[in-house]
């Protein structure tokens, strides 16, 4: 490997990764069924943890010996649609030109995961002083939810690594902290009938416009406040009302509408105390109308959340990880990782992979520098030589 030039087993491994269109809505386990054959062949002890519905599975290995520290590699196996985008190339097939590494998943976050099982194949060939362990992931991309369904099963192992490095795409420096977030769904119900009388019911959209302005006085609440953190390209937290529906024809008047939302929030602006207000202003709301109707009012339920990430700049993981990727360029990010369900067990974790998440995630033509992954393979070097005598 010469300076910006992959691994050439890290790039062989990244076209097989390419390969699996692991799209969050279906399954898996052919990835997971490869990357556990390569890990076995290589030596690691590993663990499927399985969906108990879905055709989907997590997997955990660890070679090295027994007992506390060492490193833990983390990734996340699924990949976001291709539909409706404007590919010019195969997104499912590697695609080299021009330094570029092209596929559905080379920055989100396959490059890293390559990166992981091609250190991992090194490390089974010679005797480490401190184990290394990885964790493969599924559903991040709708919500961390596979993570938090693994969580269990990762504690029952006992694992207790000195550092955590979760690969999301940070151009290959430290990012030590992102928002946490809480997905809700708003259930507005009206009083159905002949929209030629529409004034003797209630209108089930109207609820909704009227919470959508609660949600942009709360997110106006946030901007007005003096909790900030100059980190973050929006230094606040904020309310976002992102889909809407309701009404089944224009003649009848709707008794029912939805409104899907999130809050993104700052580790000083609580869950909680979101929800306390949101609660109180909901509640107000649904007065109001049932004096009108007793069976008009606003519904609330959280779907999802995960925790976000807010990691001291001195902690001594984050001057470990600057030394292991070579930059001391210490960033936060826009978009949640599975860092913080680590670092709720107690593990210093931080955020660090190749890649841009704003230049190149989630978009047409996805690519993935080589000189990106190329420096992602010299920090795995560098991991090893940490972990062995």
């Amino acid at each position: 490997m010469t300076a910006g030039t992959p691994n050439t087993r890290t790039l062989e491994i990244l076209e097989r990764l390419i390969a699996f269109p692991t799209v969050s809505a279906d399954s898996n386990l052919a990835l997971i069924n490869y990357a556990e054959d390569f890990l076995c062949a290589a030596g690691f002890t590993t663990h499927r943890i399985d969906d108990p519905k879905l055709p989907k599975s997590g997997l955990v290995a660890r070679i090295g010996p027994d007992g506390p520290g060492g490193v833990m590699l983390s990734a996340h196996s699924d990949v976001v649609p291709v539909e409706g985008q404007n590919w010019t190339r195969p997104p499912f097939k590697l695609t080299r030109e021009d330094g570029r590494l092209y596929g559905r998943g080379t920055t989100d976050m396959k490059g890293y995961l390559a990166a992981m099982l091609s250190l991992a194949e090194r490390a089974g060939k010679g005797p480490l002083r401190q184990p290394l362990m990885l964790v493969i992931s599924y559903d991040e991309e709708i919500g961390c939810q596979g993570i938090r369904k693994m969580l269990p099963g990762v504690k029952a192992l006992g694992w207790q690594p000195d550092l955590c490095i979760v690969g999301e795409p940070t151009s290959m420096r430290p990012a030590i902290g992102h928002k946490g977030k809480a997905a809700f769904r708003v259930t507005c119900r009206g009083t159905a009938g002949h929209s030629a009388l529409a004034p003797r019911f209630v209108n089930a959209l109207h609820l909704a416009s009227d919470m959508l302005t609660t949600l942009r006085n709360l997110q106006e609440g946030y901007v007005a406040s003096n909790i900030r953190d100059a980190a973050y390209d929006i230094p606040y937290s904020t309310v976002h009302a992102g889909r809407m529906i309701g009404g089944t024809a224009l003649n009848i008047v709707p008794d029912r509408a939805e409104i899907e939302f999130e809050l993104r929030h700052l580790a000083a602006d609580s869950l909680e105390d979101f929800e306390t207000r949101l609660g109180r202003e909901a509640g107000s709301l649904s007065a109001q109308w049932r004096a009108e109707a007793p069976e008009a009012g606003v519904e609330i339920i959280c779907t999802n959340t995960y925790p976000g990430l807010d990691v001291a700049p001195e902690a001594p993981e984050v001057a470990r990880v600057a030394e292991l990727c070579g930059s001391e360029e210490v960033i936060k990010v826009a978009f949640g990782t599975e860092a913080g369900f680590f670092a709720g067990l107690g593990i210093p974790t931080v955020v660090c992979g190749p890649g841009d998440m704003a230049g190149q995630g989630h978009k047409a033509n996805e690519f993935v520098t080589s000189s990106q992954l190329a420096a992602c393979d010299s920090m795995m070097d560098r991991v090893l030589g940490d972990l062995t005598p």
